[in-house]
């Protein structure tokens, strides 16, 4: 078992059981590892604010505060990032710490496999200032996040259209409008498309391969920021 999913499982372990303690020799043996790692693994899950103390005595141990905590959350990935862009928006506010920490607590208790997958979906997403409002079609957040080719007929800023297959790569989003990052095949060159100019979208089974890289963005790198769940 790796850190990060025994991390997981020791406050799944602690939860099952609260309000009655674990000790560290306890933890050790279950989890096959010593106790002094089980230490530092309750250290950092304290850290990163789960509820966990330390009961002395005999009988002590590390118990954890049921009602402080969640039980695993199952969020997709989509709904994930979807939460970090919401809260996002509140930077700036009084309530921007606070996002921030309820944030951090939900990725904590979502499996690990679908934080990994959320992380690489909000570094497909890209902001400048706070964010845009337009909207973007559903088959092309679905090609993003299962990594497809799309067939998109899209109009350009005169009015003109044209049909093209592009490797979706992420997202660019600034005040006003959502781009679609990608890969366009009829340029051969990164292009960023505005959502709300793509009038169809037909996903191509072909998987895309190529990864969008920061040098890709044409833009001065004070000026764009990916999204993160931390």
């Amino acid at each position: 078992m790796n850190r990060t999913d025994r991390l997981y499982a020791l406050v799944e372990e602690l939860r099952a059981v609260s309000p009655r303690p674990r000790s560290a020799r306890w933890l050790a043996a279950r989890f096959e590892v010593s106790s002094r790692t089980i230490e530092r693994d309750i250290g950092a899950l304290q850290q990163s604010g789960v509820p966990i103390w330390a009961e002395p005595g005999r009988t002590g141990g590390y118990v954890l505060d049921r009602a402080r905590t969640l039980p695993p959350v199952n969020l997709t990935a989509g709904e994930a990032v979807a939460m970090a862009l919401a809260l996002h928006r509140l930077g700036g506010t009084p309530f921007a710490a606070s996002a921030a920490a309820a944030l951090r607590k939900l990725v904590a208790v979502m499996p690990p496999a679908d934080v990994a997958e959320a992380h690489r979906l909000a570094g497909r997403v890209h902001l400048i200032g706070d964010g845009p409002v337009t909207p973007v079609p559903a088959a092309v957040a679905d090609a993003v996040l299962a990594r497809r080719v799309l067939r998109i007929r899209y109009a350009d800023r005169a009015g003109a259209d044209s049909l093209r297959d592009v490797e979706p790569l992420g997202y660019l989003g600034n005040s006003r409008h959502w781009y679609l990052l990608a890969w366009c095949r009829l340029r051969d060159e990164i292009r960023a498309f505005r959502t709300d100019r793509i009038l169809s979208v037909h996903p191509l089974a072909e998987a895309v391969t190529r990864e969008l890289r920061p040098e890709d963005l044409d833009i001065p790198h004070d000026r764009v920021r990916p999204l993160s769940l931390v």
